[in-house]
């Protein structure tokens, strides 16, 4: 009869530091699992068996939902719907990227860093989906102006439904009814840099035996493990940046509805927007807070600590945000009937193609970054902390 021993769980002190996670004590996964070991570890109870679940079966809801609206009476005869397919796409697959990454992550520490580059490029693509169902059903008024016919050669240019053009970088970009990529990519690259910085530092205990070896060769720096308070900020700097920039339609119509209520006419929002709005807030207050492990280290290491309830407050966003996006398909229909047609499928689907090959080749260099640095490295070993300093934790 088939027998299967669940992996052996360890304490802080017994695995690498780029393992360790803020106020958790106990719970980690062996530091070189298998695949099959990182699989059945999903069945254990490990400080990241919550984060696994809550990210895994909330894949399989979106997806129900992306196949009840897809397969729809309308869907596809009608190009009003079809901008929904990359909101609704990125929100399956973020979810189940992370779910990847949380399982994996212990097989080594350059499997962990993989695959959580994987994870911000997939939440990359989410942050695309955001922008595109603005533009296509969420923007103010304003945000049409200059979208076609007429009113184009009067209008200035804008990329955005908020009226603001689609990055600083290009202020004078000719008027397209693209959804502004050019924003997506860094996000990517702000959240891959927040775990590894491509060179040209390196780590001096790494560093090359020549002291003439090109800047291009160095090993990667880790900012997660020199500098924390840095890698902090970048992290959450990749997150808030793409919600706030996407946003703007939604705080546009928020500051013009205030206070009057169903006059605002198409403009008015929906409970919806404010509840995915509370849950935003709150999952940037978990993922910046670290609480409540912070407070009382090794209390929360199995259930509640800040990361679980980060992904129940992000799915819950999702949920509201996609009740949102239905709102406004509905009651604007009419009103958006006067103004120009939304991109076509293959528009839409074509700049989803874009923003994933421009992640890919991110991750790709920031994968092939961390394969330059020597395995002799002690941040990339994946085995126990050596003795003494397993000591000085103790």
């Amino acid at each position: 009869m088939l027998s299967l021993k669940l992996p052996q769980l360890l304490r802080v002190h017994q695995v690498p530091r780029v393992f360790w996670e803020d106020g958790i004590m106990s719970g980690y996964r062996h530091p070189t699992s298998s695949a099959l070991d990182c699989v059945l570890s999903s069945f254990q109870m490990t400080n990241e068996t919550v984060n696994i679940w809550t990210h895994f079966l909330p894949t399989w809801y979106f997806l129900w939902r992306l196949l009840a609206l897809a397969g729809g009476p309308g869907f596809w005869s009608e190009p009003y719907h079809w901008p929904l397919l990359i909101f609704l796409l990125p929100a399956c697959l973020y979810p189940f990227a992370s779910c990847c990454a949380h399982t994996f992550s212990s097989m080594s520490p350059r499997a962990r860093h993989i695959c959580y580059f994987l994870d911000y490029g997939a939440l990359s693509l989410y942050s695309l989906g955001e922008t595109r169902r603005w533009w296509a059903w969420g923007g103010g008024a304003g945000a049409f102006r200059g979208r076609g016919g007429a009113a184009s050669a009067r209008s200035p240019p804008q990329a955005h439904p908020s009226g603001l053009s689609s990055c600083p970088a290009y202020p004078q970009a000719a008027p397209s009814p693209m959804p502004p990529t050019p924003c997506r990519p860094p996000g990517c690259t702000a959240a891959c840099t927040s775990s590894l910085s491509p060179p040209p530092h390196s780590i001096p205990s790494c560093a090359p035996a020549s002291p003439a070896t090109p800047a291009v060769l160095s090993p990667p720096r880790f900012p997660e493990l020199e500098s924390p308070g840095l890698s902090k900020i970048l992290r959450t700097a990749a997150f808030t940046y793409p919600f706030l920039f996407d946003n703007l339609p939604l705080f546009y119509r928020l500051g013009l509805c205030w206070g009057r209520g169903p006059s605002c006419g198409q403009e008015a929002l929906s409970t919806s927007h404010c509840y995915h709005l509370f849950c935003a807030l709150l999952t940037g207050f978990l993922f910046a807070s670290h609480l409540p492990e912070r407070l009382a280290p090794g209390r929360f290491d199995y259930i509640g600590h800040s990361h679980q309830l980060f992904h129940i407050c992000a799915v819950l966003g999702t949920h509201f945000q996609l009740e949102a996006v239905l709102a406004d398909m509905g009651s604007r229909r009419a009103w958006l009937a006067t103004q120009d047609l939304p991109l076509g499928l293959m528009g839409t689907m074509a700049t989803l193609g874009l923003v994933v090959a421009g992640n890919l080749l991110i991750i790709t260099a920031f994968t092939a970054s961390l394969f330059r640095a020597p395995s002799t490295c002690p941040l990339l070993q994946g085995g126990p902390l050596e003795e003494g300093t397993k000591a000085k934790l103790q």
